[in-house]
């Protein structure tokens, strides 16, 4: 059976799902319970599924930044050239 995450488009196919267990300290798990609506699981699955996508971008983002530090001195160029062009009456 397929399942929405609340607010997400992700889906979740409950054949594939796989039972662990984890030790998690009182004061969250009572947090949790808080918010779970009698489903645990699709909490803590809906927050590490948010820090792994977390992780994944922060990784593209350093990817990038080093790209733009290795092409800082050309693209400063570019961009200075371009304003000279548009500041021309």
């Amino acid at each position: 059976m397929l399942t929405r995450r609340r607010g997400s488009a992700a889906l979740y196919d409950d054949r594939n799902m796989k039972t662990i267990a984890i030790t998690i300290d009182e004061t969250v798990l009572a947090r949790i319970d808080r918010v779970a609506a009698g489903n645990r699981s699709r909490v803590i699955r809906d927050a590490v599924d948010d820090y792994l996508a977390r992780l994944d971008r922060g990784v593209a983002e350093a990817a990038e930044a080093a790209v733009l530090r290795r092409h800082r001195a050309r693209l400063a160029r570019q961009a200075a050239a371009a304003v000279r062009v548009q500041a021309k009456p």
